[in-house]
């Protein structure tokens, strides 16, 4: 058995930990990465990194490199390549299974205002505050670039590039993170709005935690859905079970 798994997330290089150990002698697991991170932690076995040159040529590689199951563990927001994985896998006859990490859900105290995207969290941001916590990642950054009356402190793991916010901040981290730490950022920078994408996950939930407790607005962009008919592996366990099922 050949899998490709297209990772670049925490759960990609849980996924390839397992299948390290849980394939059968003579099987490989493939990890294919975009490349946009410039410093990534490499999950183990074989790994590519670049796009394929869209679906046909992703297709293409599948049926060239003998793939008999395709992953996609990508980031909830990379939906492109989720749409592109459902179509090569169509054309190529290939498995395909979605590994999506469960989103985020409000509780008591929480101030959320859902959008959809993130030039509507730029128009939201004048109404809600004036000193943003920007965790949205490095792409993007020019749906706030006009908003000259904010002060944002935008953080990602790479320096942003192209056009952004004329009075920003950058801080380069990558989580997880803390929550002292997102307490004492929100404490330091006098921040009074938040911004981010439904990513899921614990490694940088603790910014809504300390979010809720300030009392400020949380601008939370809805990630994009899956593809239709694509099956969906809340975890990298069940995504095992799955590709078991497979070729049981």
């Amino acid at each position: 058995m050949h899998v490709l798994v297209l990772g670049g997330t925490t759960e990609a290089r849980r996924l390839a930990e397992s299948l390290a150990g849980a394939l059968p002698a003579g099987a490989r697991v493939t990890s294919s990465l975009a490349g946009r991170v410039a410093s990534p932690k490499l999950p183990p076995g074989e790994v590519r990194v670049g796009g394929f040159g869209g679906a046909d040529g992703l297709a293409e590689w599948l049926r060239t490199h003998r793939v008999d199951a395709l992953i996609d563990a990508t980031h909830p927001f990379a939906g492109t390549i989720s749409f592109h994985a459902a179509s090569a896998a169509a054309a190529a006859h290939v498995p395909l299974l979605a590994l999506r990490r469960p989103g985020w859900v409000p509780v008591d105290g929480d101030r959320w205002h859902p959008v959809g995207s993130l030039d509507e969290a730029a128009a939201a941001l004048p109404t809600l505050g004036r000193r943003v916590f920007l965790t949205t990642g490095r792409m993007g950054l020019a749906a706030f670039a006009g908003l000259d009356s904010l002060w944002f402190l935008m953080r990602s793991v790479d320096a942003p590039e192209g056009p952004c916010p004329a009075r920003m901040e950058v801080l380069l981290d990558r989580g997880p993170f803390t929550l002292d730490g997102e307490r004492e950022l929100i404490r330091r920078h006098r921040l009074d709005v938040l911004v981010t994408k439904d990513s899921g996950g614990v490694a940088t939930a603790p910014k809504l935690a300390a979010a809720r407790e300030a009392g400020i607005p949380v601008v939370v962009v809805r990630r994009p859905p899956v593809p239709e008919g694509v099956p969906v592996a809340a975890t990298p366990e069940a995504a095992v079970e799955w590709l078991a099922g497979l070729s049981g």
